[in-house]
């Protein structure tokens, strides 16, 4: 099979794989159709993270059950499905509450090393009834592909910042994860949204989306449109010292920083004294996907989260290397890309 693999920084190439195998009676192979590029990926095209061996890179996929074992109860050969990003053994106590975070035997993530990359012709899922979605009715591949991470990332992101209705939040990093923030903070009724970064066109993304943009720095707005107080909570979309540094000087005293931007593998200093004495709330995740789909496919079929405009360019699996160049731009007109395959 073709797949999307990386071994050096800033060199991605499309190779020849071996096809994966059923892995185990409870796993499918799915045959996939189209693939996302996350933020994340990026970590390492940017050599942020150690690369030895080559690493089939993605996360996020939607294709068509080619294979079964015969302990799946929920799918068939034929079946259309997403995949969730994170995967969960499916049966132990945390899998039980829908959130492959908190797995027993601890999250494993497609595309860094411990399963294959979504990025490629076909994808081995363990534990298929947990970890894949039929593809509901009404909707579309670029939505699917949301509800496998960014979607569900920004969804969980704007939940975890404990917001009240009303309330003035701020969305650092305006990537598609978020985008998706400041789209489910809306939804979830918050009064003002202030989105921030640095790229103009994508400040006007999000406004389109609802939210109030704001070149970086920020905090002297925030303070005047709140009095002095700061915002209510902080979501963190970047994952670097400056952003959660940022975050933490936003925020008012008693409020909450959400962060799900994915640091790289240095320590942050983190102000703990300060931030005792101010009562900040520091709440991180990896995005409970499984957790998030009862909520989210109504909304994607009602209407009332528009995810449009997100997917900026569309590409064959064979022209990755330019898609990758292109999203580490982190440019204004391009914020996401779909593989197709």
């Amino acid at each position: 099979m073709k797949s999307v693999v990386i071994d050096t920084p800033g060199q991605v190439r499309v190779e020849t794989l071996a096809d994966p195998t059923l892995p185990g009676s409870d796993g499918a192979v799915v045959q996939v159709s189209s693939a996302a590029i996350c933020g994340s990926d990026l970590h390492f095209y940017e050599g942020d993270y150690p690369l030895g061996a080559p690493v089939p890179l993605g996360h996020e996929a939607v294709g068509t059950i080619v294979e079964i074992g015969s302990d799946v109860r929920t799918f068939a050969v034929g079946d259309e499905v997403l995949v969730s990003s994170v995967a969960g053994c499916g049966a132990c106590a945390g899998c039980e509450t829908r959130d492959p975070v908190t797995c027993v035997g601890g999250p494993r993530i497609f595309g860094a090393g411990a399963l294959g990359g979504a990025q490629s012709e076909l994808l081995a899922v363990p534990a298929a009834d947990f970890q894949l979605l039929r593809v509901p009715q009404d909707i579309d591949t670029e939505e699917a592909l949301l509800l496998t991470d960014n979607l569900a990332t920004g969804w969980a992101a704007a939940q975890r910042a404990d917001f009240s209705p009303g309330a003035t939040i701020v969305v650092l990093g305006l990537g598609a994860v978020g985008l998706c923030a400041v789209l489910s903070a809306v939804a979830l009724g918050a009064g003002t949204v202030f989105a921030v970064d640095p790229v103009e066109g994508r400040r006007t993304r999000a406004e389109r989306l609802g939210a109030t943009p704001l070149k970086p720095p920020a905090l002297q707005a925030v303070l005047d449109s709140t009095g002095g107080r700061g915002a209510a909570a902080v979501i963190d979309a970047v994952g670097s010292d400056g952003s959660m540094t940022d975050a933490l000087n936003l925020v008012r005293a008693g409020g909450t920083v959400s962060v799900v931007g994915v640091h790289n593998l240095e320590p942050f200093p983190f102000p703990a004294t300060i931030s005792l004495i101010r009562s900040i709330t520091l709440r991180m995740t990896t995005a409970p996907v499984q957790r998030t789909w009862p909520e989210l496919v109504p909304l994607l079929q009602s209407g009332r989260l528009d995810v449009s405009g997100i997917f900026t360019h569309t590409m064959p699996l064979s022209e990755a290397p330019a898609a990758y160049t292109a999203v580490a731009a982190r440019a204004a007109d391009c914020v996401k890309v779909a593989l197709t395959i």
